[in-house]
């Protein structure tokens, strides 16, 4: 090997913001991680996706991506070079990244040899992104198209558990045609299924996460202003009866030998809202108890479970998956985050932290589990 490859360093392309209404919390995650990347080991390359889907270099400066005063950040704020485009190649012998203005020739921006995504919800953690990514030939962060389209469509994700046997909480679907074609039909049938599980349910876009867009509704009165405010982030629903118990959520990080699972942490009841919505997770920063007070035999079955789920879906790289430990003793699988979040105060972080896997070396584990594995079938 030569000195001057031998001196190369990774560039990672971190890849933030997008079209979803998680965009704020994606550029939030994204200041955390590139402050965390180390400079003496990657170069850096951050791109923002604006939420009119506009690739956009962006300021590498994670001080402006914080929530400040209850203010949430955005990538228009962050871009570099006013209308100008960044271009990925979709030609995977060539990793070469692109950037152009209106009326200039187009410049190359170099190669980069891992993108590391941290975009959350649809057309970026939904498999769309990652499936680009794969045509390119880039090797990327995190699960790929199967897995993340699993585990950002909630529908899905219980029928694939549920083939495993893993346990899940009873749930209903409602479509778009179904709704948007005969809404009383559609009602009826959810009122039918609390009428069998019981009120309160809850009422959430189907693909979506960062709690957006979901409602605990305690009768039929408040049923219809639910689904409209899930539909305005997904015209896909999924109704959900209350399982009553413990939060626990427990991460998963691919080593070197395979999955293993963190420490498992628990979310409190949160006084001051309903439930551990948008504004408590992010705003009033509830936090949670990390280790989780369980048993010794508790912590190995939500950690036996987490590993479990990861290859169920067939995920890589990472996962949070998130349970309900019910009054009987048994845990739920509520969901998994092929793409949690990672600000300051993002649990899957701070699980392993706790599991002694510090949050510089965790960026670096994720991103050199990427660099191992080849893009394609595999």
């Amino acid at each position: 090997m030569s000195s001057e490859t031998s001196s190369h360093k990774p560039r990672v392309a971190v890849v933030f913001g997008g079209r979803s209404s998680e965009h704020a919390i994606s550029v939030v995650t994204a200041g955390a991680v590139l402050a965390a990347i180390d400079r003496d080991k990657y170069d850096v390359l951050p791109i923002g996706i604006t939420t009119d889907g506009r690739w956009a270099l962006t300021a590498d400066d994670p001080g402006r991506m914080a929530i400040t005063d209850r203010r949430l950040p955005s990538v228009a704020e962050l871009t570099e070079g006013g209308d100008g485009t960044v271009t990925l190649s979709a030609d995977p012998t060539s990793r070469e990244v692109v950037y152009s203005e209106p009326g200039s020739v187009p410049k190359a921006l170099g190669e980069v040899d891992v993108v590391f995504p941290v975009l959350h919800g649809p057309y970026g953690e939904d498999g769309t992104l990652q499936g680009l990514l794969e045509l390119s030939g880039v090797p990327y962060v995190g699960c790929g198209v199967l897995a993340s389209a699993v585990g950002q469509d909630k529908d899905y994700m219980k029928r694939v558990f549920t083939s495993f046997g893993l346990p899940v909480g009873p749930y209903e679907v409602i479509r778009p045609r179904e709704w948007e074609n005969d809404p009383a039909a559609a009602r009826k049938r959810i009122v039918d299924f609390a009428g069998e599980h019981g009120w309160p349910l809850f009422v959430k876009p189907a693909r979506a996460g960062s709690s957006m867009g979901i409602s605990k509704v305690d009768d039929p009165a408040g049923l219809d202003a639910a689904v409209e405010e899930a539909r305005r982030h997904d015209p896909k629903i999924i109704v959900e009866s209350l399982l009553r118990g413990r939060e626990i959520e427990c991460g998963v990080l691919e080593f070197e030998d395979g999955p293993r699972a963190s420490v498992p942490a628990e979310i409190p009841p949160v006084t001051a809202h309903d439930f551990y919505d948008f504004e408590a997770k992010y705003i009033d920063s509830a936090a949670g108890v990390v280790p989780a007070p369980l048993t010794a035999e508790q912590t190995a079955r939500v950690q036996e479970l987490a590993v479990q789920a990861f290859e169920a879906a067939s995920c890589e790289g990472l996962v949070r998956a998130d349970f309900f430990l019910q009054d009987n003793g048994e845990f739920v699988i509520n969901e998994i985050n092929t793409l949690p979040g990672f600000t300051p105060i993002s649990m899957y972080p701070r699980m392993w932290q706790e599991s002694g896997v510090s949050y510089p070396e965790l960026i670096d584990r994720l991103l050199q589990a990427a660099l191992r594995r080849s893009t394609g079938l595999r």
